[in-house]
C-alpha cells in the first residue's frame, strides 16, 4: 500500500514504503547481529519504548527553546530555494524518518511563495543505498530538475554519502540535499552549520507520523511498521501546525542563505573528518559506524543503540539535558571532551559486541 500518510496530513506527504508486520528484536540481540555481520541494521527493527514523561517534558522544552529558529530556518531555506523550481514546481523528497518534518514546512513556506509542490517520504539505508523502486515511481511523474532530496541534519555525512552513490544510477539527477542544519558539509543547501538542539531530533516514532524507521525489502518499496502504541503521545501534527504557524509570522529581513561554496564545504569536511579520526584513534574505534556525531545523532543512538558511552563539549550545555539524562538512566559512561569535539557539543560512542 502506497499514499499513506501516517499521522500526518495527506496534503502534507506521501509516504512511497510498505506498510510491514515483522517481529521485533530485543536492542541488545540487535546490536550483536549488526555487529556479528549476521544482518544488516535495516532488516531488524526493535519496539519503539514510549518517551517518558521527562523525555517528553524535554522535548517541550527543546522546542520552546528552538521552536522560533527552526521556523526562521525553514523560511531562509524557502527563499533560498525557490529561484531553483523548476517551472515553478519543486519535488521534495525526505528521507524517512528525520527530514520528514523538514520537508512538510518547507512544502509549506514554497507553496506560500508560489510553487507548485509535491512531498514524498522514502527510505535510504546506509550501505544499501535509496529506494529505486521509490525513485522510478517519482521519476514517471516529475521532472529530474524539479527534484531536491531532505534529511534533518547531517552527522558524519555517511546519508549524504549514500545518496551521491545512490545517484550514479541516476545521471539525469543532482545532489542536491537540503538539511535544517549540517555541521559536516556534505548538503547543498544548510540553513546552517551549527550543531543544535533541534527539537525534531530527541523524538522518534512519535514526531514522524507514527511510522518506524525504515526496513529492507526485497520486492516493492522499502518497508516500515506503524506505531500505533504511541498514538497518545503522538506530537507529529501539533509540531508542524506550531512551526508553521511561527514560520508565517517569521520577517526575515536582510538574512539570506546560499547553496555552500567549495571552500565553505570543504572547511567544514576537513574539520569533521579531523574530530572523527582523531576520536577514533584515541578510543581504538575500527569501525567508524560506531561512533555518532551531533546532538541529535548522539540521541538517537543512545534511545536506540548499545552505547558505550558518550562525550560532550560541555556537561553545563543545557542542550544536551536529554542526552544526559538518557544516558544516565541506562548507565553510560559520560565525559567532557571540550574544545576536542570541534564544531559538535555530543558525541556517543556504540558499545562494540565483539
Amino acid at each position: 500500500m502506497t499514499g499513506f500518510a501516517g499521522t500526518y496530513l495527506a496534503s502534507d506527504v506521501e509516504f512511497l514504503l510498505q506498510q510491514l508486520t515483522l517481529p521485533t528484536v530485543d536492542i541488545l540481540e540487535k546490536e550483536r547481529l549488526i555487529q556479528s555481520g549476521q544482518k544488516h541494521y535495516s532488516q531488524m527493527l526493535s519496539e519503539e519504548p514510549k518517551p517518558t514523561a521527562l523525555h517528553q517534558q524535554f522535548y517541550q522544552q527543546a522546542l520552546q527553546q528552538g521552536g522560533v529558529r527552526f521556523a526562521q530556518d525553514i523560511e531562509l531555506l524557502a527563499s533560498a530555494l525557490a529561484p531553483y523550481a523548476h517551472q515553478q514546481e519543486i519535488t521534495l523528497v525526505s528521507f524517512v524518518r528525520a527530514g520528514l518534518p523538514i520537508a512538510i514546512l518547507l512544502k509549506r513556506a514554497l507553496i506560500r511563495r508560489g510553487c507548485r509542490v509535491t512531498h514524498y517520504g522514502v527510505s535510504i539505508i546506509r550501505d544499501k543505498g535509496i529506494d529505486h523502486v521509490a525513485m522510478a515511481h517519482i521519476l514517471a511523474h516529475h521532472h529530474p530538475d524539479s527534484i531536491f532530496f531532505v534529511d534533518g541534519w547531517t552527522g558524519k555525512g555517511a546519508i549524504a554519502q549514500e545518496l551521491a552513490q545512490s545517484l550514479s544510477h541516476y545521471p539525469e539527477l543532482k545532489h542536491r540535499l537540503i538539511t535544517l542544519a549540517d555541521p559536516c558539509g556534505k548538503a547543498w543547501l544548510a540553513a546552517s552549520a551549527e550543531d543544535w538542539l533541534i527539537p525534531s531530533g530527541v523524538l522518534g516514532a512519535s514526531i514522524s507520523g507514527l511510522v518506524s524507521r525504515s526496513v529492507l525489502t526485497e520486492q516493492g518499496f522499502h518497508g516500515c511498521m506503524l506505531c500505533p502504541h504511541l498514538a497518545d503521545v503522538d506530537v507529529s501534527q501539533s509540531f508542524i501546525e506550531h512551526i508553521d504557524h511561527l514560520a508565517q509570522q517569521t520577517i526575515l529581513g536582510e538574512k539570506t542563505i546560499a547553496p555552500w561554496t567549495h571552500q565553505q564545504a570543504q572547511h567544514l569536511q576537513q574539520a569533521s573528518q579531523t574530530v572523527i579520526h582523531q576520536f577514533a584513534q584515541r578510543h581504538q574505534v575500527h569501525n567508524i559506524n560506531r561512533i555518532k556525531v551531533g546532538i541529535a545523532e548522539a540521541t538517537r543512538a543512545v534511545m536506540r543503540r548499545v552505547p558505550e558511552k558518550v562525550l560532550v563539549r560541555s556537561d553545563k550545555d543545557p542542550d544536551i539535558a536529554l542526552l544526559l539524562y538518557l544516558a544516565k538512566q541506562t548507565g553510560v559512561r559520560i565525559e567532557e571532551a571540550g574544545e576536542a569535539l570541534g564544531q559538535y557539543r555530543a558525541l556517543t560512542l556504540i558499545r562494540s559486541m565483539r
